[in-house]
């Protein structure tokens, strides 16, 4: 089969979310998956990819290097081993596909589609214009989908779901059922604090529910507060497909907007999702799962995309009470039994 390039170069919930978008294209095509460093064990678990390579690409993820011509003879090596000659560029509504654009048609790529608010000249092949030809306001794994679609790839109607393949867990047949809380987030803005979620955690265990609580390996100090003498403490003991089965096999995630939630959703579990406004929660929210969304989508820091909360006391969050998070996490319970 002829091999397409599948580019998404952010963090591992933006790779989950472009998963139904890969899978089209890999019904037609072996896809290579170029991802960003925080994004690349995501990419290993979608269903549908031929190849991971990795690119650390300046313009979109905080990186050191420069845009230099050992930039481009990276690019250009990643394409003359992988021996593509058509690119589908993976963008959300923020971002331009252009840079990336212009390094693979250096390199020789001869066919290439995107989605670009700006003029692209001979950059792009097949372009979508953001608030013309592509809306605005769509769920990002659907504009994935769109962009997909309009380089010739699509799904059978109805399978927009999100996928990921995950490791079998020796010895969870019969174990007793559980919840996860995932306190963390990468940007900090998009966390609920983490003395409410202790008190989640808390509540959860004192109306009979066991209770797991999980993070990486930066995040042990939180996941051990979290957890505190009712919860099982999970911090950096799992690598990224063994946190997909343990998300996968619980009966509720509760987590905030972050790579987990999209995890969870890809693994077909339920999320009580503690969302801040600073991304909007329709393109942003899980996919495809059943969905407790809390938070003030009001809030005054609504689409600033800041990664720290710019308003004293993070209302958008912390307005939410451990109660409320505990009978969302007890509606989806009862909505999957």
């Amino acid at each position: 089969m002829r091999r397409v390039l599948v580019a998404r170069l952010d963090s591992m919930g933006d790779v989950l979310v472009s998963g139904p978008a890969i899978r089209a294209v890999a019904g037609a095509a072996e896809v290579v998956l170029l991802a960003g460093p925080q994004g690349a064990p995501a990419a290993r678990l979608l269903p549908g990819v031929a190849e991971v390579r990795v690119l650390a690409a300046p313009w979109i993820t905080p990186t050191d290097r420069p845009v230099d011509a050992g930039l481009a003879a990276e690019v250009a090596r990643i394409v003359r081993e992988t021996g593509v000659e058509e690119a589908v560029v993976l963008t959300s509504f923020h971002q331009s596909p252009l840079p990336l654009a212009l390094l693979l048609r250096l390199a020789g790529v001869r066919r290439i589609t995107g989605a670009s608010v700006d003029a692209a000249g001979g950059l792009l092949d097949v372009r979508l214009i953001p608030g013309e030809t592509l809306p605005e306001e769509l769920p990002e794994p659907i504009r994935a989908l769109r962009i997909a679609a309009a380089a010739g790839y699509a799904l059978p109607d109805g399978d927009d779901r999100l996928a990921v393949l995950l490791p079998d867990r020796p010895g969870s047949a019969g174990a007793p059922p559980y919840l996860v809380v995932h306190p963390g987030a990468a940007v900090p803005a998009r966390a609920y604090p983490a003395e409410r979620c202790a008190e989640v955690v808390s509540l959860l265990s004192a109306r009979g529910h066991r209770v797991l609580v999980t993070g990486g390996p930066d995040e042990r100090d939180l996941t051990a507060r979290v957890a505190g003498d009712t919860g099982v403490d999970l911090g950096g003991a799992l690598g990224l497909g063994e946190l997909g089965a343990v998300l996968r096999d619980a009966g509720v995630v509760v987590a905030g907007n972050t790579g987990p939630a999209h995890l969870a959703a890809a693994a077909g579990t339920p999320v009580v999702s503690l969302f801040a406004p600073v991304v909007p929660a329709v393109r942003w929210a899980p996919w495809g799962v059943p969905v407790a969304l809390l938070g003030d989508q009001e809030a005054a820091c609504r689409g600033s995309r800041a990664r720290v909360c710019p308003i004293p006391g993070h209302p958008c969050l912390a307005s939410v009470s451990p109660a409320a998070v505990v009978e969302a996490a007890e509606r989806l319970l009862e909505g999957a039994a």
